[in-house]
C-alpha cells in the first residue's frame, strides 16, 4: 500500500543532464570493485551529489577515491583525491566540503585547492566500521552512518553526531542492519536514516538533550537492494534514492508515497538525491553508468 488512498505513486521521468567524460573514467581494476562488484572492471561509481553556493555540483566516485565536480557550463574537473573510498558529501558553512570516507572516515576538503585533511578517523581507539553519508545541522554539527557491510545477519552499523566546536561524539545508534543515507527534517527535530539491508527508511525524534527517542520504521520498501541516500525539502517532504528499484521516491510527511522520479535507464542504480538550489528540481546519481539525473520536484 503506497497511500491511505490506495493509489499508485505518480510517475514523473527523469533525464539525463550529463554523462561521466570517458578521459576521466579509470578503466582499471580496483580494491572496491573485487570487494563489491565481484572483481569486475568499474571505471566509476558516482555517488554524494552536493551543491555549492555558486550551484555547481560536486559528486564522489568511489572506487577511486576522487572527488569531482561538474561546472555550470557541463564541464567535469577533478577536485582531489582521498586515496580512500569517498561516498557522501556535505557542504560546510565555512565551504570547505566534508566527505564519508569508508576507508579513512570523515574528511575535511578545500574545494579550491584540493587540500584532504583528516577530521575524525576514529572513536576513541577504535576504527569506524565504514563510514558512508553525513549532515549537519544548522548549528554545525554533524549526523553520519557508520555502515560497514552490516546487514540483518549483523546488525551493528552506527549513527553518530559529532560537534566539531566541543570535540563531543556521541553514538546515537548501534543496531542498524545496513545505516546508509541520514537526512535531517526542515525544523531539524527529526532524525531520517536509510537502512539499506532492512530495505526500510528509520524516523527517531531528536530529544531536547540531543538524544534520539521512540526511533522506528517510518517506510519499508522492497527489492533486491534498500533505500540509500536521502533528502528533505523545506515543505516537510522526504526523497528517498532506492538502489535497486531505479528512481527516487517522493514521501509525505506521514510516510506516504506520492511520486516517483524514474530514471530513464533500464536496470538503473539510482544512489543519491540532492534538491537544486531554490527546490524546484532534484538531481541524482545514476552510480552505475556515470550519469548525473534531473526530475522536477512536484508540488
Amino acid at each position: 500500500m503506497w497511500n491511505l488512498e490506495f493509489r499508485p505513486p505518480a510517475v514523473v521521468p527523469a533525464r539525463v543532464i550529463a554523462t561521466l567524460p570517458d578521459e576521466l573514467r579509470r578503466r582499471q581494476r580496483s580494491a572496491w570493485g573485487d570487494a563489491n562488484k565481484a572483481g569486475a572492471i568499474v571505471d566509476c561509481f558516482l555517488e554524494g551529489p552536493v551543491f555549492d553556493a555558486s550551484g555547481a555540483l560536486y559528486v564522489t566516485d568511489i572506487p577511486h577515491g576522487r572527488i569531482l565536480r561538474l561546472d555550470g557550463t557541463g564541464g567535469w574537473h577533478t577536485v582531489a583525491e582521498t586515496g580512500g573510498w569517498p561516498n557522501g558529501l556535505a557542504l560546510h558553512r565555512d565551504g570547505s566540503l566534508w566527505v564519508a570516507d569508508y576507508r579513512h572516515g570523515i574528511l575535511r576538503c578545500d574545494p579550491g585547492s584540493g587540500r584532504v585533511e583528516t577530521v575524525l578517523g576514529h572513536r576513541n581507539s577504535e576504527s569506524f566500521k565504514g563510514v558512508n553519508d553525513l549532515v549537519f545541522d544548522r548549528a554545525g554539527r554533524l549526523y553520519f552512518t557508520d555502515q560497514e557491510q552490516t546487514g540483518l545477519h549483523d546488525p551493528q552499523g552506527r549513527v553518530y553526531r559529532y560537534d566539531a566546536g566541543c570535540g563531543r561524539l556521541d553514538l546515537l545508534l548501534a543496531n542498524a542492519p545496513s545505516p546508509n543515507g541520514i537526512a535531517l527534517d526542515a525544523e531539524e527535530r527529526v532524525l531520517f536514516v536509510a537502512v539499506t539491508r532492512a530495505n526500510q527508511v528509520w524516523r527517531a525524534p531528536l530529544m531536547a538533550d540531543g538524544s534520539v527517542s521512540k526511533m522506528g520504521a517510518f517506510r519499508t520498501f522492497f527489492g533486491t537492494s534498500g533505500p540509500d541516500g536521502l533528502a528533505t525539502t523545506q515543505d516537510g517532504r522526504l526523497l528517498v534514492a532506492h538502489a535497486s528499484l531505479g528512481g527516487v521516491f517522493v514521501l509525505n510527511a506521514g510516510g506516504e508515497v506520492t511520486h516517483f522520479l524514474k530514471s530513464p535507464i533500464e536496470a538503473s542504480t539510482v544512489t543519491n538525491v540532492a534538491v537544486r538550489p531554490g527546490g524546484g528540481s532534484v538531481v541524482m546519481t545514476e552510480s552505475a553508468t556515470g550519469a548525473i539525473l534531473e526530475a522536477p520536484l512536484p508540488a
